[in-house]
Formats: structure tokens, sequence, C-alpha cells
């Protein structure tokens, strides 16, 4: 009686502690994706400066400035999913490279300190939003580990928690750069 008593209260135990840990890893995605998700506002906040900043000297990347105030407004919408940030994201991160790279082709924009101070608060925030990235993309590791190893993959099924993505580079940033584009 008493050794039942004994492994039930182990049994007991090694759930709960299942259970929490299951529950930290959880919360932790959350909390950092939160981070994430402060400093993306930062970066969408930043857009319309910049596009204010450079339309009237960039007639030809118009379609290029609509474009990155286009997903701005996207990504400002409410209850977007996590899913759908991550993929916004990745569209904003190539949209303002593009105008990044477009605004080396316009000598009087980089000779304006408006343009060049707005281009270091970018820079600097795009610094952040790699190190929330990499923050994540561990957290999301760690969850997704815990949901499909044994033997907490047994709670997390009763939890009905489910594996989460991580920030990837997109496809068209993984391309080798071809270094003659960049001297012609």
């Amino acid at each position: 009686m008493l050794t039942s008593l004994i492994v039930l209260i182990v049994i007991v135990l090694i759930l709960a502690l299942m259970y929490n840990s299951l529950i930290a890893k959880k919360n932790q995605v959350e909390n950092i994706f939160a981070s994430v998700d402060t400093v993306l506002k930062k970066r969408y906040d930043l857009i319309p400066n910049l596009v204010a900043s450079v339309s009237k000297y960039m007639e030809h990347e118009k379609s290029l400035l609509e474009k990155v105030t286009k997903l701005r407004a996207e990504a400002n919408k409410p209850n977007l999913s996590d899913k759908d940030k991550i993929a916004l994201d990745a569209k904003v991160t190539s949209a303002l490279g593009s105008i990044m790279v477009a605004v080396e082709n316009y000598p009087e924009l980089k000779a304006i300190e408006n343009v060049m101070h707005l281009q270091h608060t970018l820079h600097e925030v795009e610094e952040q939003i790699s190190a929330s990235r990499r923050a994540y993309n561990q957290a999301v590791t760690d969850y997704n580990n815990a949901i499909e190893m044994v033997p907490t993959n047994f709670m997390a099924s009763l939890m009905n928690y489910k594996r989460k993505e991580v920030f990837e580079i997109p496809e068209n940033e993984r391309k080798n750069v071809d270094i003659k584009k960049l001297f012609n």
C-alpha cells in the first residue's frame, strides 16, 4: 500500500514537472515573439518617414515605395497570425533592402542628413530584429524539441501543442551575390 502510494506520488510529480516545463517553454516562445513584434513595430513606424524622405528623389522606384507602404499597412492589421507576421517580415525585409540599394544610386539622397539618420536608425532596428529572431528561433527550437521528445511528447499531445515555425531567410536572399552587378 505504501509502495503504491509512493509510486503514485512520483508519477504525479513527474507529470507535474513535464506539464510545467511545457508551459514554461510555450510562454517563453510567446514572450520572445512579443519582443520580435515590438521591434517589427518600431521598423514599421520608420517606414513612412523613410518613404516621405526619399520619394521626391526616387521617381523611378515609385512602385517599390508603394510596395513597402502597402506591406506596412498589411503588417499593422490587427489579429495577424504569427505565421502571417513571419511571412510579412520576410517581404518587408526584402523590400527595405531594395530601397537601401536604390538609395545608393542617388548621390543627392546620400547627402541629406535626414535620410542618413533614417538609414542609420533602420540599420540599428534591423540589428535588433536579427537578434530578436535568433532568440525566438532558439526558444521555438527548445519548445519543438520538448513537444516531440519522449516523455514530454505524451503530455504535449494531451495539451494539443503543435510545432511552431521559426523565422527563416527568404529563398531569394539565400542566393549568392553577383559581384559583377555590384561594380557595374
